[in-house]
């Protein structure tokens, strides 16, 4: 499945407020608005001077009064046109700076000045919330590059769910982090992905339902009971087929192996704590619409497939900063183990159902 949504698994910008400093230190940035700019709003306008700085967060300098407009301290709404001085006392992000460095276990694919793209193992959270408040990505990340404590949320600009492997474009400055937050939004950076389902599926299909938090259990999305839903579109492909005898489900299901590129989301809804969530969201449409579901864990017999039963879900980061690359990894072992197993039961299946000569 590729992803080349805007924003399902983007950090808010308001996640990139500033620091309230009622004193701002050091020295500030001046500048000075351009003749042939438009009046507008001062954060707006702040925007469009510097282009490094997410909007939220430059409201957020201004809010805690590290602004200045031709020396007194600015206000968001406030019109600013050509000639107007500026200073702006940047500020680190609270939030970055509130995590500890903790050794983590993850792999590094590739990385660059301004990106590391990482192979995020299954079992593993992509960022401290309720109930993990340590050993996350996010601690990982800080303990092997301690300059990520000045970047928000240490640089992660998209999250998977914790059961789910695959790779994760973080940033590693405040510039990078921006345009890859913007890359997103203008669905220029997609991921691919492979998920196993079960029943029937057609040679190809699309769900088109809108999405949001469910208003019975806020923690999921939801397309039953949504509340604010966003426009929402996946895309699937099935790529392989195989018919499991020794699988605990209803006589004439199947499950369907689908491999990279076999969901295509073309849209999907942002939200600040929202993010990728292993396709949990995805198989909801699915099953919503088509009836067919993701594979579970209680579909496997735990005896006969010990292991095997897990989330089967692997992403694939494919643009980052500057210039085009595309990064990719082998499924990690448990999801190799998985279709190895399937595809040597749908052997065995075909040979059972061979007529005897």
């Amino acid at each position: 499945m590729s992803d080349t949504a805007a924003g399902a698994d983007l950090v808010s910008d308001d996640e990139f407020l500033g620091l309230p400093d009622e004193n701002p230190r050091g020295e500030p940035q001046l500048v000075t608005v351009p003749e042939g700019t438009r009046a507008d709003r001062l954060d707006k306008v702040l925007a469009g001077l510097l282009p490094d700085h997410s909007r939220s967060r430059l409201q957020g300098w201004i809010e805690a009064g590290n602004v200045h407009v031709n020396g007194a301290p600015g206000k968001v709404r406030q019109t600013v046109g050509p000639g107007d001085e500026i200073a702006v006392w940047p500020q680190p992000a609270p939030e970055a700076l509130a995590f500890a460095p903790e050794p983590v276990e993850f792999a590094v694919v590739d990385e660059s000045a301004d990106w590391i793209v990482v192979n995020k193992p299954a079992g593993l959270v992509t960022h401290p919330g309720a109930g993990n408040w340590s050993g996350t990505l996010l601690n990982g990340l800080l303990y092997r590059y301690p300059e990520l404590a000045h970047v928000a949320r240490a640089g992660i600009v998209h999250r998977l769910d914790k059961d789910t492997s695959g790779l994760m474009v973080v940033a590693r400055n405040e510039t990078a982090q921006t345009h890859l937050v913007r890359q997103l939004q203008a669905r220029s950076m997609g991921r691919e992905y492979m998920a196993l389902a079960h029943g029937w599926l057609a040679a190809a299909g699309k769900v088109d339902r809108p999405i949001g938090r469910d208003s019975r259990v806020p923690v999921r999305m939801s397309v039953e009971r949504p509340v604010a839903p966003k426009p929402a579109i996946t895309h699937w492909i099935p790529a392989e087929l195989a018919k499991l005898p020794l699988i605990s489900m209803p006589p004439g299901t199947s499950v369907h192996v689908l491999t990279e590129r076999a969901f295509r989301r073309e849209s999907q809804p942002f939200h600040p704590t929202y993010a990728l969530r292993d396709l949990n969201t995805i198989a909801r449409f699915v099953q919503a619409n088509c009836g067919i579901a993701l594979l579970p864990e209680s579909s496997f017999d735990h005896t006969a497939h010990r292991g095997v039963a897990k989330t089967r879900l692997h992403g694939a980061l494919s643009r980052s900063v500057g210039m085009f690359i595309r990064r990719e990894c082998r499924p990690s072992p448990l999801v190799r183990q998985t279709l190895d197993e399937l595809r040597r039961l749908g052997q065995a299946r075909q040979c059972q159902d061979k007529p005897a000569k």
